[in-house]
Formats: structure tokens, C-alpha cells, sequence
């Protein structure tokens, strides 16, 4: 069961998590070893997990107003 937001948490949460997207998404991985980039891929795939649940959670908000 996920703890109740407030609209305005969810789009906080949702902008900060969106610019570390965007960084993540602009670092070179072929400078990185390794470890390095499959360390990478696996934030860049949690934050496009998380921004999805954030938008899921804030149509939910948009259908009950």
C-alpha cells in the first residue's frame, strides 16, 4: 500500500526525478567501465519506473477532482 501525496509532492517528486532522468541520459556510457554503465542502466530504468507510478498516481488525482 503506497502512503498518500499531495498532488503538489507528486509534481515535485516528479520534476526532480525527471531532471536526474535527463543527466543520467546525457552521460557518455562508453567512458564508463563496466560496472559503471550497468550501474546506469539500472537508475536510468528505476527513475522510468518510478516518473511512470508518480504520472499513474497523479492521472488518479486529475479523475477524482
Amino acid at each position: 500500500m503506497m502512503p498518500d501525496f499531495t498532488a503538489e509532492e507528486l509534481k515535485d517528486a516528479h520534476r526532480a526525478l525527471l531532471s536526474t532522468l535527463k543527466k543520467c541520459e546525457k552521460i557518455d556510457a562508453a567512458k564508463l567501465g563496466k560496472s559503471q554503465r550497468t550501474l546506469l542502466e539500472r537508475r536510468i530504468a528505476a527513475l522510468k519506473v518510478a516518473l511512470s507510478l508518480i504520472e499513474k498516481e497523479q492521472k488518479s488525482f486529475s479523475q477524482e477532482a
